[in-house]
C-alpha cells in the first residue's frame, strides 16, 4: 500500500502569537507535553513497523513542533527509513537547524511560513539560507494579509529563486482582482487559494490513499471531516479505505483541496505535494 498520513497530535503550544492564526493555542503543561511526546513516539513506532507499505508523512501540529526535541529527533529518524518516501512538517522556522545534518535530506522536507509580525526579515531569511546550505528541500509562505504584502515582496526578492514562495488567502478575506493580481505576482498559484473549492459529492483521494490521524490513533479521511474510519493502531481503519465523495460543501485549506481529484494539483506539485513545492520549480 502507498499511503499518505497527516498526523496531528495534542501539541497546541506555539512560540508565536499570530492574530490571524485559526488554531486554538494554549500554554501546554508539562503533563500535556509528556502526553504529546508519548503520542508521537507511538505514531513513529507504528510508521517504522509498516515495512510492507510505502509511507509519506506530513506533520501538521496545532502549535510549533520543531522547537521540541522529540519532533526533531522523530523526523530525522523517520527520514532514514527506506520505506518512508517523504516526511515533512509545517513550521515557522524558529528552531535551530543543526539537527538537519543528521536527517536524510532526500526524504525530509519542510513547509515553512513567514510571519512578519513575529520574526524579523533578517532572522527568517538567514534561516532559509541555512536550509539551502544544508540541502534541505523546503517551501516558504505567507498569509495574504494586506500588511504582509511589502514584507513578502522583500522576501521574494532576496530568497534563492529555486525556493517557492506560496501565499495563503487570509481566513474570511475577499480579494478584488487587483488585490489578487498583486499576490499572484509573488505566487503564480495563488488562484487556488483565493476562493474555497466546491467539494460536495466530488471524488477526493482522502479516505483512500490519504488519511488523517490524531494522537489517540483515530483515523479520519482528512482533518476537516470528522467521520471516523477506525483506529490506526488496531488496524481497523484499513477495511474502511476506499473511494468516497467529499461530505463537505467546500474545501478551503491547501492540505485538504490539494487531494481533490477534480483539481490538477497532484500534477502541479508532483514530487512535492506534502512540502508544497511545485514540480520543476
Amino acid at each position: 500500500m502507498d499511503l499518505t498520513v497527516l498526523y496531528r497530535g495534542p501539541l497546541a503550544s506555539c512560540d508565536y502569537d499570530c492574530p490571524y492564526c485559526p488554531f486554538g493555542k494554549r500554554r501546554d503543561t508539562p503533563e500535556q507535553l509528556r502526553a504529546d511526546r508519548a503520542a508521537l513516539a507511538r505514531f513513529a513506532d507504528w510508521a517504522a513497523e509498516q515495512r510492507g507499505d510505502t509511507l509519506s508523512l506530513l506533520f501538521t501540529p496545532w502549535g510549533e513542533g520543531l522547537v521540541r526535541s522529540w519532533y526533531r529527533e522523530t523526523l530525522a529518524a523517520l527520514s532514514r527509513l527506506p520505506h518512508i518516501r517523504r516526511v515533512a512538517i509545517q513550521t515557522n522556522l524558529s528552531f535551530r537547524t543543526d539537527w538537519l545534518a543528521g536527517a536524510d535530506r532526500d526524504t525530509l522536507a519542510l513547509w515553512t511560513t513567514y510571519h512578519p509580525g513575529e520574526v524579523t526579515h533578517e532572522r527568517f531569511l538567514a534561516k532559509c539560507r541555512e536550509l539551502s546550505a544544508l540541502g534541505v528541500r523546503y517551501s516558504v509562505g505567507v498569509v495574504g494579509e494586506p500588511e504582509h504584502l511589502a514584507p513578502a515582496r522583500r522576501l521574494r526578492a532576496e530568497l534563492a529563486p529555486e525556493v517557492y514562495l506560496w501565499v495563503n488567502a487570509a481566513e474570511g478575506r475577499t480579494y478584488t482582482d487587483a488585490q489578487a493580481a498583486e499576490w499572484a505576482a509573488l505566487d503564480p498559484l495563488f488562484s487556488y487559494s483565493r476562493t474555497p473549492h466546491p467539494s460536495a459529492g466530488l471524488p477526493c483521494r482522502t479516505g483512500r490513499s490519504v488519511i488523517s490521524v490524531d494522537g489517540d490513533g483515530t483515523v479520519r479521511r482528512c482533518h476537516f471531516v470528522r467521520t471516523e474510519l477506525g483506529n490506526l493502531y488496531d488496524g481497523s481503519y484499513r477495511a474502511a479505505l476506499g473511494p468516497r465523495p467529499c461530505e463537505l460543501a467546500v474545501c478551503d485549506c491547501h492540505i485538504g483541496y490539494v487531494h481533490l481529484e477534480t483539481l490538477p494539483l497532484y500534477d502541479v506539485f508532483a514530487g512535492g505535494v506534502l512540502e508544497r513545492v511545485p514540480n520543476g520549480w
